[in-house]
């Protein structure tokens, strides 16, 4: 069975509310779309999130890229998940810049991967999840879920909304809540109310979007130390990073890094400059569903934690591409994603597969991805960029 062609599009999906953070604010998430389509007819979806601050991307230089990439190289024919993978592994995209850390694209190799194993799950009658012990990298951390919890995430607000979406996660079950930080002038103060609102019994993590100067970390963290945090995330800029080496020698607080993880490039700088003690691992960010086991499985081996994250505005088709993620991959500390009617406007796919009461959610082991796209849905949220024959 092989690809006879491609649809490409940029997906607008407006959110119910702002999110902040000290990198940006954003009203709406433009990503991009695949459909692949195999001989028979059957169509598969891919997303991928470009965000230009993380790995350079923008959602139309991921649309050029895809126009420059010779796309000879997915008319082979994939008979089994084995063929599929081999060919998800060789697939490489059209050079449009100088890319040292192998991070520029990995949000279209995203969509484009997923779209190749949605289709050929399809084919072949098997969720996606089938592929994960098949990946010799991810022996590691291969495991079997029913079922997962996610974390809920407290953004940065006026503090009365604070406290209501804080008091919304307490009581919704959640088990480990994410807040957003590096805006306010009075973190501690603000950490604290947010901590009394929690309780004691939710863990609190904190996200900086690299807002601090490495040289201030550890007096930025210090007042954060009473509301019992569990990690800090990306305190620093990418361009600082080496400096969290010193940092980690200074607090007792592990260290993750996201905009400084995008690929194994970077997986191994951390590892050698010793800057971290967990990955932020994202589908779209780390270049796709096998990059990202094999992300993990070099945590596993090194002895470094790892969360699954998400990037706000995913649609279906990444939440259910990190459900299958998530339930097939062990160990993972912290899981981020499926948030989509509590997030999105207008819902893409179906059917729904929001996390329910505590951030729990089931393994998905329907064909493919498990969710179908409504074409209705693309007409009011994507515009097309175009149909690519596979020659």
């Amino acid at each position: 069975m092989r690809v006879v062609r491609f649809r490409a599009y940029l997906l607008h999906l407006p959110l119910r509310k702002e999110i902040k953070h000290a990198s940006t604010s954003r009203h709406e998430s433009t990503n991009v779309l695949i459909g692949c389509e195999l001989e028979d007819g059957t169509v598969g979806w891919g997303e991928g999130v470009p965000r230009s601050y993380v790995t350079g991307e923008t959602p139309e230089g991921a649309i050029a890229q895809w126009q420059a990439t010779d796309l000879a190289q997915f008319g082979c024919d994939c008979q089994n998940w084995s063929d599929v993978i081999k060919l998800c592994r060789a697939f490489s995209l059209a050079q449009m810049q100088d890319d040292p850390r192998d991070c520029y694209g990995n949000a279209l190799r995203c969509a484009v991967e997923l779209s190749l194993l949605d289709a050929f799950g399809k084919r072949f009658g098997e969720p996606v999840n089938r592929i994960v012990p098949l990946v010799a990298e991810a022996e590691p951390v291969r495991t079997h879920l029913e079922e997962v919890r996610y974390s809920g995430a407290v953004t940065a607000e006026k503090p009365f909304k604070e406290v209501i979406s804080a008091l919304k996660m307490r009581i919704y079950g959640f088990q480990h809540c994410k807040v957003k930080v590096g805006i306010s002038a009075n973190e501690g103060d603000r950490l604290k109310r947010i901590r009394q609102v929690l309780g004691k019994r939710i863990v609190i993590r904190v996200d900086a979007n690299e807002a601090w100067p490495v040289d201030q970390v550890v007096s930025r963290i210090e007042p954060l130390l009473p509301a019992n945090i569990a990690c800090v995330e990306q305190p620093s800029l990418h361009e600082e990073v080496e400096g969290l080496a010193e940092v980690r020698k200074q607090i007792d607080v592990p260290i993750m890094l996201d905009e400084s993880l995008t690929s194994m490039f970077d997986a191994n700088a951390a590892i050698q400059a010793h800057t971290c003690d967990l990955f932020n691992i994202r589908l779209s960010k780390c270049g796709g569903f096998l990059r990202s086991l094999d992300l993990a499985a070099c945590a596993q081996r090194h002895g470094l934690g790892y969360q699954l994250g998400c990037h706000p505005g995913e649609s279906g088709i990444l939440s259910a591409a990190g459900r299958h993620w998530a339930t097939s991959v062990a160990d993972i500390r912290f899981l981020e994603g499926s948030y989509d009617r509590h997030l999105l406007k207008d819902q893409l796919t179906s059917p729904d597969i929001t996390f329910q009461y505590g951030g729990r959610a089931r393994r998905i082991d329907r064909p493919g991805l498990g969710v179908s796209v409504d074409p209705r849905a693309i007409e009011r949220l994507a515009e097309p960029q175009g149909t690519y024959e596979v020659s």
